[in-house]
C-alpha cells in the first residue's frame, strides 16, 4: 500500500489545519473537553484523507482477451445504449459507481493505442443520475488493441468530485492494469463494449479496479 501523488496537497492541507486548531487549542488553554473533540476530529481528518488516497500495489495479470476493471467500487448499470459521442452505434454500457470510501485510482482495462482522448467540461450531478454521463465533467478514452477492437472508457465527476486528473494522450501506447487517472470524492466510470462481449459482472457486484474481468471479447 502506498500514499497516491494526488493526495500530496490534500494531506499537506490537512496537517497544516490539524497544526493550527491544536495550537490555538493549547494557546488559549481550552478545557479538556473541547481539546479531546479537536483531538477526535484531527484523527478522523488525518485517517479520512489517509484511507481516500490510498493506492494498493498491485500485480496485474496481462490477458488481451478480457477487459479488466477500471475502478473500484459497484457495478450501477449494465445495458445496451447508443454511445454518441465516438462510436455513433449501439455499445454494451457498464458503470461503476465509485464512492468515497473506494480507492480512486483509474485503471487501464486493456493494452493498446490511445486513439482518441477529449476533456468535456460540465455539471457535477451525483454520479448515479441518468444524465451524469452526458452532461458532467468527464473525459472519454477509447483505445484499440492490437487486433483492433476499440474499447471505450468514461472518468465523470460526481456531486463531491470536482476534479478528474488523466495521464494519457491521444497517440499513446497504454498497458492494461496500469494507471490512467484518478478522480477526487465519488465520481463514476463508464464502459462502452463491443456488443458480442461477454460481460463476468452482475449489477450490484462489487468490483475491484485491475484484478475484477468486466468481460471477455468473442
Amino acid at each position: 500500500m502506498k500514499f497516491h501523488k494526488e493526495g500530496y496537497t490534500s494531506l499537506a492541507l490537512v496537517v497544516l489545519f490539524i497544526f493550527i486548531i491544536n495550537a490555538v487549542a493549547h494557546y488559549y488553554d481550552a478545557g479538556p473537553v473541547i481539546k479531546w473533540i479537536i483531538y477526535i476530529v484531527s484523527a478522523i481528518l488525518f485517517i479520512t484523507i489517509v484511507q481516500f488516497f490510498r493506492s494498493p500495489i498491485k500485480t496485474i495479470a496481462l490477458d488481451e482477451k478480457v477487459i479488466l476493471c477500471p475502478a473500484d467500487g459497484k457495478v450501477v448499470v449494465i445495458e445496451e445504449a447508443e454511445e454518441t459521442e465516438y462510436f455513433k452505434e449501439r455499445r454494451l454500457q457498464v458503470s461503476i459507481f465509485m464512492s468515497p470510501i473506494n480507492v480512486h485510482v483509474n485503471r487501464n482495462p486493456m493494452t493498446g493505442i490511445v486513439s482518441f482522448f477529449k476533456y468535456h467540461p460540465g455539471k457535477f450531478l451525483v454520479a448515479w443520475h441518468p444524465k451524469s454521463s452526458t452532461d458532467n465533467e468527464r473525459t472519454t478514452i477509447v483505445v484499440k488493441n492490437s487486433v483492433g477492437v476499440e474499447v471505450l472508457f468514461r472518468q465523470i465527476a460526481g456531486a463531491m468530485a470536482r476534479r478528474i486528473v488523466w495521464y494519457v494522450k491521444e497517440g499513446q501506447e497504454v498497458q492494461q492494469g496500469d494507471e490512467f487517472g484518478f478522480i477526487k470524492f465519488g465520481s463514476r466510470v463508464d464502459l462502452f463494449l463491443p456488443l458480442d462481449t461477454k460481460i463476468n459482472v452482475n449489477i450490484g457486484d462489487k468490483v475491484t479496479g485491475g484484478k475484477t474481468i468486466i468481460g471477455q471479447f468473442s
